[in-house]
């Protein structure tokens, strides 16, 4: 199970915010990592980094775990992306053709972890 640092209520209250075009720096940052959080607890495992800098990284997917450096399977992309993907804005496909996901790896794709919350 994820470690949660992100109360429930203040990362949907986050969310929300985002959504009606209202959040400042703080509120996206925890917008942002608390939805890193609630994909970790989802699809646990470490074969998969997510990074939305400057906000947040996290590790989740079942698979072969790597120790050091870079891992094999890693998805970036900005925050807007990374919230538009998890509340069901846009799609993994749509991101991806847009070219607002960098992705490598055969584990990289998301879409079946997608969206987390509508």
């Amino acid at each position: 199970m994820a470690r949660r640092r992100i109360a429930p209520a203040a990362g949907d209250a986050a969310v929300k915010t985002w959504s009606a075009g209202e959040a400042d720096r703080k509120t996206l940052a925890t917008a942002v990592r608390y939805l890193l959080e609630e994909l970790a607890e989802r699809a646990p495992g470490n074969s998969v980094e997510v990074r939305v800098p400057p906000f947040g990284v996290t590790q989740c997917v079942a698979g072969p775990t790597h120790t050091r450096g870079t891992p094999p399977n890693v998805v970036e992309l900005t925050a807007e992306t990374w919230l538009e993907l998890a509340t069901g804005a846009t799609t993994w496909q749509t991101a991806h053709d847009d070219g607002r996901i960098t992705a490598s790896g055969i584990r990289a794709d998301l879409s079946d972890h997608l969206p987390l919350i509508k």
